[in-house]
This record gives structure tokens, C-alpha cells and sequence, in this order.
């Protein structure tokens, strides 16, 4: 069987610790068989991005804006205990983070269902969408520690240079202090792509915040919202049938719970961090949830919602079978792989990136997955497997749906 040709490359990002094992474990088993593979290669390892001052970051990411379609490893953010472990130069930002300021938009994160894996919320039948804004807040925010006996004060100079000025607190003893922003454009982007993708999916829109604490910073996400939504939205809404709300996030996560699923779920970035990991795993297993980061002018940048799974890693190392799960990552390659040809008019690029869902699924409704999964499972027959064999049956499938 001749190799599927594709035209335009992806940018792929690599990532670190297991999932970096698992990253080439794919392209070797269930991609580079079948396509003539064309990226546009960059190493976001951790010891890479330490060796280039994290500029290798910036270079993907200026990347995905010229091709419009990227796939992204899981990466590690460092943080304290990584710093002699990686010999750092500093304790460099979330890549992800990163990335996600340069492309703006939007992250979508939605669950892969298959039959066996009953949610911890027995009514969710249908997957719930968080669409997570991807820009600001906790993300690109400024940090100090405040000394005993100092004042801080946010200050604000307006274009003319006049100064307006807020105590933020006279710390009698020593405290710390964090500066959050967002812009409006990025907040009006964010509710445009979140009602866009509404329209698509047929499904309503929840949004939710905390403005009543809040009262500029959060109210400003909700009056955008609202002003977007009656001026662009509403008689699209109507004629779809569906619908746009407003509400409280502590309602909005009562109202989650008590749920059947089928909606988008719209939070700011640091609400949709969370929330996206609680409705993985009320789901059935992190390792199960699609991500990809919409911008407003149309890149495409498709990655696994969870982390590096460093435990598996250090067994790894240690020369011991891991048994790790690698759905989100192989739909991370699906997904990317079948914008990139619905963007180049590939259909066989399409249909073989349909293919590669249908076959992992597939392998799972058969009983044969790896230990996280296993444990949930309520199938009677089922065989766990280590995280090779299980992509090795995802090929034994796969390869019969490509003859």
C-alpha cells in the first residue's frame, strides 16, 4: 500500500518524560506505515528549552501561525524541586501557557466515551465541552514577596500619563502579592469562539464566573459575553435552538453535577484548568479527553489534556513495563492530522485520521486496554496490556480498516 502523501507540514512540538516515549512510539507504530509524515519538527523538552533560553518555545509557536495546524506532547512546567534535577538555568513558564498567549483563542477539551467506562456521575451520558479561555489571568501574572512593613499598590498610567493608584495592602507582616490582566480582545475572541463552536456542535453555551466578588474583573468577562451574544448571536442561537446562559460559578458547578452532558461549558483560564481535569476524571481517566487550541483566525493547535506522566516515567527508566494510556495522545495526532487535510483538500488524510479513532476505540469496546482503564472497565472480558501492546492492537485494527 502506497503512503498517504501529505502537502503542508504540521508543526510538531515534542514534550517530555513518558509521554515523549509514547510520542514516537506512535509515529512509529500507527502513523509512519501509512503516511508520508511532513512536520515541521521542535523539541519543548525541558532540557532544550533550558539549552535555548526557552526561545524554541516562541519558535514553535510563531510557526503554528504560519502553517495553522500544530501537535503538542505533553510538556513539564518546572517548578522547585526541578530545578537541580534538570540543572535549570531558571524555572521557565508553562510552554503551554506560552504559546497559548502568542495564538490566543480558545482551548476546547471534550471526553472520549466508550462502552465499558460508566462516568463517576452516572447521568453524564453525553460529554461535556470546556471550552477554556486560553489568554492572561493566573497565566501571565506578575508574582513579589512582600517584605514585613512594605505597602503594595497597583498602579495605572493612562496614555497621558496620569496615574491612578489603589492600595492593594500595608503588610505589617511579610505577605505576597500577584498581578493578573486580560484584554478585552481577547475576552470578545474567547466568547466568539465559544458561540461559533456552539452553532457548529448544536449545543448550548454555559458561562460562568465569579463577578458578584469580582466586580470589574470577572464582571468584564460577563458583560462582553452578553453584548457579544445579543449583537452577533442571538437570533443564530434561536433558529439553532439553543441557548446561552449566564451564572454564578459555584451554581454552574452544582448545576454540572446534576447534569446529563451534551453542552459547552465555557470558564476563564484558570476555571477551566480545573474544571477540565474534574470532568476527565469524573469521566473515566484524564488520559481520555481531546484538547485543541482554536485561535480567532483559524490555527489549529491539537494536544493531550493531561500531563507527562512522570511516575510511568522513572519505571520506565528503571527498565520496568509500564502500562500507560495513550488515547488523548493518538487523538491529538488524529485530530491535527485531519484538519491538516480538511485544510489541504487531503480526503484520504481525513479518512485515515477517522480510521486511527475508530481502531482505538475499537480496541477498548474489545476488551483490550491499558491498567487505568482495566480498573474502570465493566466489561467481563478484558486482557490489561503495556502501553506498546495496546498500540500494537490499535494497528492490528487499523491496519484492517486501511485494506
Amino acid at each position: 500500500m502506497s503512503k498517504i502523501q501529505m502537502k503542508t507540514p504540521l508543526v510538531e512540538m515534542d514534550g517530555d518524560e513518558m509521554t515523549r516515549i509514547i510520542w514516537q512510539m506512535i509515529k512509529d507504530i500507527l502513523l509512519l506505515p501509512y503516511i508520508d509524515l511532513k512536520t515541521e519538527y521542535y523539541d519543548l523538552g525541558l532540557v532544550h528549552r533550558n539549552e535555548t533560553d526557552d526561545k524554541v518555545t516562541f519558535d514553535s509557536a510563531e510557526a503554528t501561525k504560519k502553517y495553522g495546524v500544530a501537535v503538542k506532547c505533553a510538556t513539564i512546567t518546572p517548578n522547585a524541586a526541578r530545578m537541580p534535577e534538570y540543572n535549570l538555568k531558571q524555572m521557565w513558564k508553562s510552554p503551554n501557557g506560552t504559546i497559548r498567549a502568542i495564538l490566543d483563542g480558545t482551548v476546547f477539551r471534550t471526553p472520549i466515551l466508550v462502552k465499558g467506562i460508566t462516568p463517576y456521575i452516572p447521568t453524564w451520558t453525553k460529554p461535556i465541552t470546556i471550552a477554556r479561555h486560553a489568554y492572561g489571568d493566573v497565566y501571565k501574572n506578575v508574582e513579589m514577596t512582600a517584605p514585613k512593613g512594605s505597602k503594595a499598590e497597583l498602579v495605572l498610567t493612562d496614555a497621558d500619563g496620569n496615574e491612578v493608584r489603589e492600595l492593594i495592602h500595608d503588610f505589617k507582616d511579610g505577605g505576597i502579592i500577584q498581578g493578573l490582566h486580560n484584554r478585552d480582545e481577547s475576552i470578545a475572541s474567547f466568547a466568539r469562539a465559544c458561540f461559533n463552536f456552539a452553532l457548529d456542535q448544536k449545543q448550548d453555551v454555559w458561562f460562568a464566573t465569579k463577578d458578584t466578588i469580582s466586580k470589574k474583573y470577572d464582571h468584564r468577562f460577563k458583560d462582553i459575553f452578553q453584548e457579544i451574544f445579543d449583537n452577533e448571536y442571538k437570533e443564530k442561537f434561536d433558529n439553532a435552538g439553543i441557548e446561552y446562559f449566564y451564572t454564578l460559578i459555584d451554581d454552574a458547578v452544582a448545576r454540572v453535577i446534576r447534569s446529563n452532558g451534551g453542552y459547552i461549558w465555557a470558564c476563564k483560564n484558570y476555571d477551566g484548568d480545573v474544571m477540565s481535569d474534574m470532568v476527565a476524571t469524573a469521566y473515566g481517566s484524564l488520559a481520555m479527553m481531546t484538547s485543541v487550541l482554536v485561535s480567532p483566525d483559524g490555527i489549529y493547535e491539537y494536544e493531550a489534556a493531561h500531563g507527562t506522566v512522570q511516575r510511568h516515567y522513572y519505571k520506565h527508566l528503571k527498565g520496568e513495563k509500564t502500562s500507560t494510556n495513550s488515547v488523548a495522545t493518538i487523538f491529538a495526532w488524529s485530530g491535527a492530522l485531519k484538519k491538516r487535510g480538511e485544510l489541504d483538500g487531503l480526503s484520504e488524510l481525513v479518512d485515515f485520521a477517522e480510521k486511527l479513532e475508530k481502531a482505538t476505540i475499537q480496541t477498548i469496546e474489545e476488551g483490550v486496554m491499558t491498567g487505568d482503564l482495566a480498573a474502570l472497565s465493566t466489561l467481563e472480558n478484558k486482557t490489561k496490556v503495556d502501553t506498546e501492546e495496546f498500540l500494537n492492537e490499535v494497528n492490528v485494527r487499523l491496519a484492517a480498516m486501511m485494506n
